[in-house]
């Protein structure tokens, strides 16, 4: 491999990319440094995020730059706030030990007369967000009439967010002597559109395939019953402990729903979407960055420039709509060398659209398994136990109490120890996924309707019992979840597992199938139970033709209250 001398770069940034910890050139900046070092060609490269591409453009615009002349020099458009922080940041890092050349982000949502009076102070290269530049134009306040450079960087995302206009202005406003630059993760219609609208006989420079996912990525899919998402969420989540993701989802209420659940539940989450403030984002991010958090619940919009580079795991809580946007969701993880995983849960009906997403990317998807209550509760005890070895304990303060700590101990020899130690520590997931149902299925044209299934630890064919709907007056927004409702159920029948059938989870109520034939002990489990504060009610729901079997016991309800009246049916058919 090259180094950056060889490269043609300037000791002084050399120095500057060493205290970096830049070691050797990434193949993305092997091919580009040396390019556009030359100048007088415009090119398109099609990398990945994660390559080194900020640097691979970087560094030649700021050797180019004339630390003599106050004019602005070049131009980096970004389609974030974040991301135009982010490659700003980095250049002035590269330039370190270049005195003289000016680098400033512009960008929405910070003051703009700031960023008038610094621009009216002269920057030699100006990063920013195209809508927030195109009002400075226009107000007088940048002038890009003598840029040298333009680098049009995330170009696919510019214009998924539809930034078209403002960057067909922009570039209109610059010299066409300019040299323009394109990264692109995917080569779609609108950045082909572009590049023959403002770029000359461009050049391409190809990291890897067309269009293709990140090297150092595993693609993975589970396929599960479209209501059994989350419990295979968390599933998925709790057999990985050192798990550090993001989780896409389609909207900004699944994204806060997905969130609310797993930090009602424990676990280090929070949301982002397109209505936080930015300074509520700025937070949430800052947190994710540090670590605080191990979970990113996002939409695609919200999470376009979020740039970090040692993400374990992106999971697919519903796949894009548009293929191309998967690219981009898995190229978040694998990213500067390391490998990653990217996790999609579907259901039946999305088979094919994995195989969409595998001839676009160029790279096969492999079929897993929700792994079983066992297997998550193994993986956390080993996990446990590995923290244990590894790190080193803090005795301070703890000394004196040693000698009485071993004598109270002594009794129990060495065996009972480790049991009681991996019991204490590992019982919350013990007792959560104790009998935990199998949420696994099988995809369409494997086995058909006659599906067995694995539930409550009893094996049985859909069709073979009978079912009771139930109406619980909790739901989502209480922050119940299956598997509770059906520990409630267990509870109540503690020499004999119930079947249960659907389940299904509305924002303020759910309903609930069990085996007829319990049907008044499945109403007794519920009485005087609270979920989350809330006392629950349960009846059986007058809706379905199957429930003359055990009308007789709807009487017996575990609350006081009772939805009776003309208007109780009405409620159950609008819920379906």
């Amino acid at each position: 491999m090259n180094s950056f001398i060889e490269l043609g770069v300037r000791p002084e940034i050399v120095k500057g990319l060493a205290e970096l910890g830049f070691a050797s050139p990434t193949p993305v900046q092997e091919k580009v440094i040396p390019l556009l070092l030359g100048r007088g060609r415009d090119w398109i490269s099609l990398a990945q995020t994660g390559t080194g591409k900020t640097a691979a453009f970087g560094i030649p615009l700021i050797q180019n730059i004339d630390p003599g002349s106050p004019i602005a020099q070049a131009l980096v458009l970004c389609p974030t706030r974040e991301l135009c922080v982010q490659v700003a940041r980095d250049i002035e890092a590269f330039g370190r030990y270049l005195p003289g050349v000016k680098t400033l982000a512009v960008y929405g949502g910070a003051r703009m007369d700031v960023q008038i009076n610094t621009l009216r102070r002269g920057a030699h290269i100006i990063v920013a967000t195209p809508g927030r530049l195109l009002d400075l134009i226009r107000r007088g306040a940048a002038d890009v009439s003598q840029i040298g450079s333009v680098v049009l960087d995330e170009a696919d995302e510019m214009l998924n967010m539809g930034f078209q206009e403002e960057i067909s202005a922009i570039l209109g406003a610059t010299p066409a002597t300019r040299d323009t630059l394109l990264f692109s993760a995917t080569m779609s219609p609108e950045v082909a559109r572009i590049a023959g609208t403002y770029m000359t006989d461009p050049g391409e420079i190809l990291i890897g395939q067309r269009n293709s996912g990140a090297e150092n990525v595993q693609h993975l899919y589970y396929m599960v019953r479209a209501q059994d998402r989350f419990p295979a969420l968390k599933r998925i989540v709790d057999l990985h402990p050192d798990i550090y993701g993001i989780i896409f989802c389609r909207t900004r209420q699944e994204t806060q729903d997905v969130a609310g659940q797993l930090i009602q539940e424990g676990y280090l989450a929070d949301a982002l979407h397109g209505e936080l403030s930015q300074a509520q984002r700025d937070l949430v991010m800052g947190k994710f960055r540090r670590k605080n958090l191990q979970l990113l619940v996002a939409t695609d919009v919200a999470a376009r420039g979020v740039d970090v580079n040692d993400l374990t795991h992106v999971i697919n809580y519903n796949l894009p709509d548009d293929p191309a946007a998967y690219t981009h969701r898995s190229g978040r993880t694998g990213r500067a060398g390391k490998t990653g995983t990217s996790v999609s849960i579907i259901h039946q009906r999305e088979g094919r659209r994995i195989k969409t997403i595998e001839k676009n990317i160029g790279k096969p998807f492999v079929r897993e398994r929700i792994p079983s209550g066992g297997e998550v509760c193994a993986s956390q005890v080993m996990h446990r136990i590995n923290m244990l070895l590894e790190a080193p304990p803090d005795l301070q303060g703890l000394e004196p109490l040693l000698p009485q700590a071993v004598e109270k101990l002594a009794a129990l020899d060495r065996q009972e120890l480790v049991r009681r130690l991996v019991a204490l520590e590992s019982k919350r997931f013990l007792e959560y996924y104790r009998d935990a149902p199998d949420l696994n299925v099988q995809e369409k044209g494997g086995t058909g309707g006659m599906e067995r299934k694995k539930e409550n630890g009893r094996r049985r064919e859909r069709g073979t019992e009978h079912f009771t709907r139930f109406h619980v007056n909790v739901g989502k927004n209480d922050g119940v979840l299956p598997q509770r409702l059906i520990a409630i159920i267990n509870s109540g029948s503690p020499k004999q597992k119930i079947a249960i059938g659907r389940i299904e989870l509305m924002r303020n109520f759910s309903f609930i199938e069990a085996d007829s034939r319990f049907s008044r002990m499945v109403l007794k489990a519920f009485h005087q139970q609270m979920i989350n504060g809330k006392k629950v009610s349960i009846e059986i729901a007058a809706d379905r033709k199957n429930q003359a079997a055990g009308s007789g016991d709807g009487r017996f309800m575990a609350g006081k209250k009772r939805v009776n009246g003309p208007g109780a049916n009405k409620r159950y058919k609008r819920a379906h």
